[in-house]
């Protein structure tokens, strides 16, 4: 039960977003009570024992750091770190009936006599190195704002003071300058997939949400490097429940919200164990979610695209490409069936209501940069961890039949990644306790059940453009703190901490953050 009856501030729900802003609040002097639904704290950000009998803490659903801004980890006191990989991706192809790829990573020179082996000369390296020096300095610019109040779309044009830049990322369709900048097909798609993680869209699209999606997979930590959590996602929420609590914030799980009540200066939040009033009230839920709670129409429906499959193996599985080492492989994002061409495909396919002939999707190895994931015995015994993130399936595909659906669409994935193995996936998982093998996919409806991700969109909603747009009715008052921070909701008291906030999304803290600063700007 809350210890009290009133709250200078209630958060809805307990994701690693709302753990950072009750932190903040808390260390501040409000009177903070935290409340979650499900009977622990973390969200899609933890880790879980997903096989019986089996000691691997698997990051369950989120499962790489980019966006987590230091300045959050040194404020909040946080014991948590990252692991920087080797290796950036890897890309099994066939060429001329022989297998190959394309290794990233290494160091520059092997890098470039990857990119020579695979497309016969050196124009792709070269223009590899000029593109990604681009978002590099893009980077560099835009991802200290992501932490401050919202600029407007032309000052945060003279922030990245590159109008060519500019142009190519935040006007055109992505998929304009990969094909001007790069001529190799499998290199196009390893560049355009930072741009469809869990976005249904071509490189053409003209809404540009493949841009922003783009966007923020490369400004991360003003590098767009994607690191491995060292004890796993749930390292992250851990130490953030453990810094609200220290600070003196109120966590009370197994309760969920069931509704929320405001005259714009206080309000009434109603949950599984009665009434609590609170000053402000920060949602750290999807906009669906909270237009529920508040009772008012739901926001246009959003759905997600991907599927997330979590396996256990015994070994890595040996690869066609003989000259790769497995462990080099799967350390960074092992691409399937992301050519250019082949991802156009498969969303034309799955655009007309069938799945994909040859589903796209990655695979990293997160025991390889991070052994402590896995139980001592299993270490010696050479166990590793598989991530498998889908690309291309929407959340309408599986309306009919979620089961029997995800079923065909993981053995269609694997049975594409086996073809660039030397012996099937199959032979190398582990099993359980119960002798069923290690391994669990999840579609975006199974998301939406499980977590609440409205058509299991991982993002909440599309994801915005980090500047403020006047158009956004759902921004409340311009003038004030909550839309100045991008956290605003049509409710002056009510403010969104989540993932459906602008400059939300990915495992990052930054909503929670900016609501934090919101709230104590208003004093």
């Amino acid at each position: 039960m809350p210890e009290r009856t009133s709250y200078d501030a209630v958060i809805v729900g307990g994701g690693h977003n709302g753990l950072v802003a009750a932190a903040y609040l808390a260390r501040a002097g409000r009177s903070v009570l935290v409340l979650e639904r499900l009977d622990h704290t973390g969200g899609a950000a933890v880790s879980t024992r997903a096989f019986a009998g089996v000691d691997a803490r698997l990051s369950r659903y989120s499962y790489l750091v980019s966006l987590l801004p230091p300045k959050i980890v040194r404020d909040l006191g946080l014991r948590f770190a990252v692991r920087k990989r080797t290796v950036s991706s890897y890309t099994p192809a066939v060429r001329d009936g022989r297998p190959t790829g394309l290794l990233v990573g290494g160091g520059e020179a092997r890098t470039r006599t990857a990119f020579a082996e695979l497309t016969g000369s050196d124009r792709e390296f070269t223009a590899w190195q000029r593109f990604y020096g681009t978002t590099g300095r893009l980077a560099e610019r835009v991802f200290p704002t992501l932490t401050e109040p919202l600029p407007t779309r032309a000052a945060l044009r003279a922030t990245v003071d590159d109008d060519a830049t500019w142009h190519a990322l935040f006007e055109r369709p992505l998929g304009e300058v990969v094909e001007e900048t790069f001529s190799d097909d499998l290199v196009r798609g390893v560049v355009l997939t930072d741009a469809l993680i869990g976005t249904f869209a071509t490189a053409h699209d003209p809404s540009l949400r493949q841009n922003r999606c783009f966007l923020y997979h490369v400004i991360g930590g003003g590098t767009g490097d994607w690191d491995v959590p060292i004890g796993g996602m749930g390292a992250l929420t851990d130490a953030l429940a453990e810094a609200a609590r220290r600070a003196g914030a109120e966590i009370v799980t197994d309760c969920a919200v069931t509704g929320i009540a405001t005259d714009g200066r206080t309000a009434e939040v109603t949950c599984d164990q009665g009434t609590v009033g609170a000053r402000r009230v920060l949602v750290n839920a999807a906009p669906r979610e909270l237009a529920r709670l508040l009772g008012e129409a739901p926001p246009p429906p959003a759905e997600g695209a991907q599927l997330k499959v979590n396996m256990l193996l015994t070994r890595l599985p040996r690869l066609r490409d003989t000259r790769v080492d497995p462990r080099e492989a799967f350390s960074g994002t092992f691409h399937i069936a992301e050519g250019y061409g082949q991802l156009e495909s498969a969303y034309q396919q799955a655009a007309s209501g069938t799945l994909p002939a040859c589903p796209p999707s990655e695979i990293y190895c997160h025991s390889l940069t991070d052994p402590s994931i896995l139980g001592a015995d299993l270490v010696r015994q050479g166990y590793q961890t598989l991530t498998l993130f889908g690309l291309h399936a929407p959340a309408s595909l599986f309306a009919a039949d979620n089961d029997t659906t995800r079923d065909r669409l993981l053995a269609a994935t694997l049975a594409e990644l086996d073809t660039h193995l030397a012996e099937p996936l199959t032979d190398c998982l582990a099993h359980d306790a119960d002798g069923r093998p290690c391994i669990e996919a999840r579609s975006p409806l199974d998301l939406d059940r499980e977590l609440g991700l409205p058509g299991g969109n991982i993002f909440h909603r599309d994801l915005a453009f980090p500047y403020a747009d006047p158009s956004d009715e759902a921004l409340g008052d311009a003038r004030s703190a909550p839309a100045r921070w991008g956290v605003a909701t049509t409710h002056p008291n009510v403010l969104l901490c989540g993932a459906g906030a602008v400059r939300g999304g990915g495992v990052s803290g930054i909503p929670g953050h900016n609501a934090a600063m919101a709230v104590l700007e208003e004093g």
